[in-house]
């Protein structure tokens, strides 16, 4: 079997303590209250919780701190998606009265910046750690015990104790049965934001957050993208009027779109890839790029890294666990994407903070995953929390639905950003807000009102009576409940 890449890393690596010299210094048999394998968004925060706590707590972390959100995923393209919101905003200049010359785009240098984000946020969780007192051990974790674990430093071993052990090894992308990655011609999301030159074609497997997030960014840079995805919509777990609005988007920037469809092979010869798809209605068709980006989905970390050795239980290839985040292996906790869905680094800061809270004793809530933002980072932005309206009526609610559009918003039309709406979906008995799904500007940013309103169990009147500030994007939630209660004023 293969060494397995674990959070922050996307290669194993042999020099494990180049980085952190304490290394050299460390006892080979060290006790700790809490240790910490991975040291990603799940694994950093459970430290710095753990040490607040007053626990002795140490962080195994083969590569750099920050996991694969940091270094390879979350930070880093949103670095690259700026540029590209940046590239539009200087093709539009002349709409807001701003002239600009010629420009070129530096491709190598919009990468250099994403890495050099990323590096800088790396080096704060280092500080982080040491600011709270977090031991940091640089090497490849493995559990021998319950309570203990032997980390590979690529020098020597070192014997990690420990009375409670979380588990934080992450997850990485999932390849296409039948089709490995090769790093060159048919990449993962890793590869693709970390390019050399930017490709000509490109075609995305998958229309995920990743898939269309990468297909935003290849599109501004002047890159031919198609996209393929086996469910009817992009986005697909999405709104389906969130999905079709940026559907439209999507095409009137030139990107194909083959939704309900499969891929049934995958062949690169040379410097091209061949993709070979099937439609809904069995008709077969060749697509040809310089690149295949699969971004399908990830699977968890969960080999070589002891787990049958101590009796820690999968199920469907993930950690099984509690609501307390407790495996099935007395005092081993596991959290964030090797625990399963939902696979976002904000779930598994949160797991993170509850499993050691738990561990602590103290009396901590479980976790609940009914009211998690979900955001996609694209132009136009995608933002949503709870049920969509299909689910909603799914679950028998007699839904009431209030739908803003951007352009009856002063501040969207003032800012040139008029494309998409917000939808809130409410029960019309009780005036529960079910759920919110907003595509436009800032709709991540939004997105927080409406989970804060959620967990308050705000209704329609309650978010309708609150003021909101004018000219504000905000503004266009306080619109939709009054639309929703039939008290609509701007449209």
């Amino acid at each position: 079997m293969n060494p397995v890449t674990l959070p922050g890393s996307h290669k194993p690596r042999k020099d494990y303590n180049t980085r952190n010299r304490k290394n050299e210094f460390m006892n080979t048999n060290q006790t700790f209250d809490v240790a910490i394998l991975g040291g990603g968004p799940g694994g950093y925060v459970a430290a710095i919780r753990a040490a607040q706590l007053g626990k002795k707590t140490a962080v195994v972390e083969m590569a750099e701190m920050g996991g694969i959100c940091l270094n390879w995923g979350c930070i880093p393209t949103k670095a690259l998606l700026k540029s590209a919101e940046v590239i539009r905003l200087v093709k539009q200049a002349k709409k807001y009265g701003v002239n600009i010359g010629e420009h070129s785009i530096d491709f190598p240098g919009i990468i250099k910046r994403s890495r050099q984000v990323a590096g800088q946020l790396s080096k704060g969780v280092d500080f982080l750690m040491r600011k709270n007192g977090v031991e940091t051990i640089n090497g490849r974790g493995r559990l021998v015990a319950p309570d203990q674990l032997r980390v590979d430093t690529g020098e020597d071993e070192i014997s990690v104790s420990a009375q409670s052990i979380v588990i934080a090894t992450g997850a990485r992308p999932r390849p296409l049965p039948g089709t490995d990655f090769d790093g060159q011609l048919i990449i993962s999301s890793k590869e693709a934001m970390n390019l050399t030159e930017a490709p000509e074609r490109l075609i995305i497997v998958g229309a995920g957050a990743i898939g269309v997030e990468f297909a935003d960014f290849y599109q501004a840079i002047g890159t031919q993208v198609t996209i393929v995805e086996m469910l009817p919509h992009i986005l697909p777990i999405e709104d389906v009027e969130v999905s079709q609005e940026l559907e439209k988007s999507f095409k009137r920037r030139k990107i194909v779109m083959h939704t309900g469809s499969t891929v049934e092979q995958i062949d690169a010869a040379g410097n091209e890839v061949t993709v070979t798809v099937k439609d809904g209605e069995g008709k077969s068709a060749e697509l040809n790029a310089d690149r295949v980006l699969v971004a399908i989905g990830v699977q968890g970390n969960t080999e070589e890294i002891g787990l049958e050795d101590i009796g820690v239980e999968l199920e469907k290839g993930w950690i099984k666990v509690n609501h307390y985040m407790q495996t099935t292996a007395p005092g081993v906790y596991a959290i964030g994407d090797v625990a399963g869905p939902p696979w976002l680094a904000h779930v598994a800061s949160h797991e993170g903070i509850t499993a050691v809270e738990h561990l602590a004793g103290l009396n901590v809530h479980p976790m609940q995953y009914d009211n998690i933002p979900g955001c996609t980072y694209c132009s136009p932005q995608v933002a949503s929390i709870g049920m969509t309206e299909e689910a909603a009526q799914a679950a028998g609610y007699d839904v009431k639905i209030g739908k803003f559009p951007y352009r009856g918003s002063g501040k969207a039309m003032a800012a040139g950003d008029t494309e998409g709406f917000t939808k809130l979906v409410y029960d019309n008995k009780y005036g529960e807000l079910l759920g919110a799904h907003i595509i436009g500007a800032e709709a991540t940013e939004l997105i927080a009102e409406i989970g804060i309103a959620r967990k308050l169990e705000a209704t329609h009147e309650a978010v309708f009576d609150t003021i909101h500030a004018h000219p504000t994007l905000s503004e266009m939630i306080m619109e939709a409940s009054a639309l929703a209660l039939d008290r609509g004023i701007h449209i």
